[in-house]
């Protein structure tokens, strides 16, 4: 192999350098400025995407700001609106209860007047049956006929005692 003889060294390595000093120049004035112009154009890039999500990530920032402020405003306002609504609610079960309460107190009288009324009438119904009860057992135990008038009066006397 004529590669490893030792007579052929010196020429062999005057074409490694003389052909990586073309390849050097080669490379470096045709492959490595297009390379370099592609490398610095996705850095840009890269540069420009970061400063597009930063300004993105901004706006979405003061977006959320606006959404939670306007989110706060509703829930306020809300709020109020249960309260104020709760308020008018109380007052129109206020004046509902006010206004059962004196309907109710109207039925009370009135029914307390038709039970004086109807213990009245009973009471006379009674002092009547009273009367006749004490006329009779007055006939039959003495034998003597009283008049309707002092009996009357006698069971009048007899009741209001009572009372």
């Amino acid at each position: 192999m004529p590669q490893f003889d030792p007579t052929f060294f010196s020429s062999q390595l005057f074409w490694l350098y003389v052909t990586f000093i073309l390849l050097y120049v080669l490379l470096s004035i045709f492959a490595m400025p297009k390379i370099g112009g592609v490398l610095e154009e996705r850095q840009r890039k890269i540069d420009d995407n970061l400063d597009k999500a930063a300004q993105l990530k901004a706006e979405a920032e003061t977006a959320i700001a606006v959404y939670e402020k306007a989110l706060a405003d509703s829930r306020a306002e809300a709020h109020q609106l249960l309260r104020s609504s709760g308020e008018a609610l109380a007052k129109q079960a206020e004046a509902r209860q006010k206004e059962l309460g004196e309907r109710l107190a109207d039925q009370i009288k009135a029914g307390e007047a038709r039970i004086v009324a109807a213990k009245d009438q009973a009471l006379a119904q009674v002092r009547d049956v009273a009367s006749d009860v004490a006329k009779m057992a007055a006939a039959k135990l003495t034998g003597i006929t009283l008049d309707d008038a002092k009996v009357g009066l006698a069971v009048t006397s007899a009741m209001q005692e009572r009372r």
